[in-house]
C-alpha cells in the first residue's frame, strides 16, 4: 500500500508522504525497507533513507529504545 500512500495523486495519499521532507523508513532488520526506500527514489523522492540495520540494529547498538 505505501506506493498508493506516496502518489500524491491518490486519493489514498497520506499527508505524511511528502516530497519535501527527510523520510528516514525503517522495519524490524533493513530489508524490507531498504527496498521501499528504493521504491519511493523511483517515485521522485530524493531525500528518503532507511535505518540500515533496522530496528533490530538499532537496539544491538545500545541506541535508545522505548517500549
Amino acid at each position: 500500500m505505501m506506493e498508493f500512500y506516496a502518489d500524491n495523486t491518490l486519493p489514498y495519499h497520506k499527508p505524511e508522504f511528502d516530497k519535501n521532507k527527510r523520510l528516514i523508513l525503517h522495519c524490524a532488520s533493513g530489508g524490507r525497507s531498504a527496498l521501499a526506500t528504493n521504491t519511493l527514489k523511483q517515485m521522485g523522492y530524493n531525500n528518503v533513507a532507511h535505518l540500515d540495520g533496522g530496528f533490530k540494529g538499532w537496539k544491538e547498538a545500545g541506541y535508545p529504545v522505548t517500549e
